[in-house]
């Protein structure tokens, strides 16, 4: 099991976004997918006290329920690039 989990929605370009970052610089992350209706979303809610995806986790640097792409890209640039 990696230490990043991403909370995604297949077909979401923001989820994209962090996908590429995660694979450009080689990290392992496991996925969940949430489901598409958001009050369905009960563990990413949970997790992020929202139901937007993308959301990561991170426990090597103790980062739980991080939203937002762009905050999700540079939070992965600063720690493990």
């Amino acid at each position: 099991m990696a230490d990043i989990t991403m909370y995604e929605l297949p077909g979401c370009p923001y989820c994209a976004k962090v996908r590429s970052k995660l694979d450009e610089l080689e990290l392992e992350y496991d996925v969940i997918e949430v489901p598409r209706s958001h009050d369905d979303r009960t563990e990413v809610e949970r997790v992020s006290g929202q139901t937007g995806v993308p959301v990561i986790t991170d426990e090597a640097t103790d980062v739980e329920g991080m939203p937002e792409s762009d905050d999700i890209v540079e939070y992965l640039e600063r720690t493990y690039a």
